[in-house]
């Protein structure tokens, strides 16, 4: 018996595949797709998800000094001329940032090096590219997935079938959160 679905394709065009529908998976909550690969996801997201309920608060708060450019009320940087050139200036601040433990930086390397990075654009077309931030997958595992799945054991994905395909007659289902 085999331990996973060959779907097709070679190594390394199924590894991206995989690696693509789980991340569109975590970063939306749920995707279509058909049966063979929604079971070969259910196999992966899993583990990741009870890692992530595994290591939601082993971290420790700190309180760190930063430097944070002075605005004025327009939101634009202050700057002073010092020897001819303008420079920024700059306010100490108190932040207080989460420190992981070993084991959780460990599990945190471990979600990473499965997730593609994930980048939000804005739907308008002004500023599309000022305006596009970098999102956490991991960061939302910990905190959103983690906490809500904390108190199961395992079955954190639901598959529905929704019909065949209409080109090739697969089978598609829906692959979502519990």
């Amino acid at each position: 018996m085999a331990m996973y679905r060959k779907l097709g394709k070679k190594t390394k065009l199924r590894k991206a595949l995989l690696r693509s529908q789980v991340t569109a998976l975590i970063y939306n909550g749920k995707i279509v797709t058909t049966e063979a690969r929604a079971k070969e996801l259910r196999k992966i997201v899993e583990p990741m998800i009870t890692l992530a309920a595994k290591e939601m608060d082993n971290y420790e708060k700190v309180t760190v000094k930063v430097k944070v450019p002075k605005r004025d009320g327009a939101g634009k940087r202050v700057k002073e001329v010092i020897d001819g050139a303008k420079v920024p200036v700059f306010d100490e601040v108190d932040r207080e940032i989460k420190k992981d433990m070993p084991s959780r930086l460990h599990a945190r390397r471990q979600l990473l090096r499965y997730l593609y990075p994930v980048v939000e654009v804005p739907a308008d077309g002004k500023g599309r590219k000022k305006n596009t931030k970098k999102v956490d997958l991991v960061a939302k595992m910990f905190d959103e997935y983690g906490p809500k799945y904390a108190g199961r054991n395992g079955g954190y994905t639901r598959i529905v079938k929704i019909g065949q395909r209409r080109g090739d007659g697969a089978m598609t289902v829906l692959l979502e959160f519990v």
